[in-house]
This record gives structure tokens, sequence and C-alpha cells, in this order.
């Protein structure tokens, strides 16, 4: 089953249960993702499992300003309401790698590579995202080299 389909079961099931929360939230989902496939013009094949995750991803980063600049206007009804998609967002990302489990990753690659001071960021940064991907926040994997390099 598709990242996709899975989407539209979950959205039947918060319907048939009435959970407007959860049930709103995977609406909004949904028409992003049909706006991306819009588009890119792909309404007839739809868009793949990656690009809906990404999707989703740009969402949370929304959701996620949103918080702040909710708490920052002392809002806490809709910190609330934004958390609560947000954990719903979360529930469809694939699990994240923990800092540790990237740094392995990286020090793999720097070995493999031969690679000795920050001076090859780019390289290592290159070699490591596609083995990463979906997995792992940019930002983070930079942090993590950069750690590794002495950078």
């Amino acid at each position: 089953m598709s990242l996709r389909e899975n989407l539209v079961k979950h959205m039947n099931e918060a319907a048939k249960a009435q959970d407007k929360t959860r049930l709103g939230a995977l609406r909004n989902i949904l028409a992003q993702v049909k706006n991306k496939e819009i588009a890119l013009i792909k309404r007839a094949e739809g868009l793949s499992d990656e690009e809906v995750v990404a999707v989703i991803k740009t969402m949370l980063k929304q959701s996620l300003e949103s918080i702040y600049q909710f708490k920052k206007g002392g809002r806490q009804d809709l910190v609330d309401k934004e958390e609560a998609e947000l954990k719903i967002l979360q529930s469809f990302l694939p699990p994240q790698l923990s800092r540790d489990e990237i740094k392995g990753i990286v020090s793999d690659i720097v070995k493999n590579l031969q690679i000795s001071g920050p001076k090859d960021i780019g390289r290592v940064m290159k070699d490591v995202m596609p083995k990463v991907a979906g997995k792992a926040d940019g930002k983070l994997v930079n942090e993590v080299v950069k750690e590794v390099l002495g950078g």
C-alpha cells in the first residue's frame, strides 16, 4: 500500500470515528499532495512515497514555525491545535535516525573516502545525503559531518 493510499485509509477511519482534529490534518495533507501533483503535472501516476514524505516534511516545518509564532503571540489555543496536527504529521514520516547513527554513517564514509579535514565537507555530504534521505534532517547531518571532520 502506498503512503497516499495509507493516508486515505486513515482519513476514512478518522471520519468514521468523528475525530475532527485527525480528519482535518489528513485532509490537509492530501490537499497538499494533490496540489503538488498538479504543480508537477503528475495527476495520472501520482506522487511517489518519497515525494509524499517531502510534502509532509514541508508541512511539518511550517507547523513548527506556526507553533513558534503562536507562542510568541500568546495564543495557547492555537499552539495546542498545531501541536496535535504536528503529531499526526510525524506519524506518517519514517523513523528518524539518531545523532549517533548519523555519526556512524558519516565516519564510515570518511574512512572510505580517506578524507582528513573540514575542506572536504561537500564531498562527504554528497555521499551521506542519499543514505539518510528522508530519515534525517539535513541541518543535523551537516552538524555531524562538521563535528566528525573537525570543522
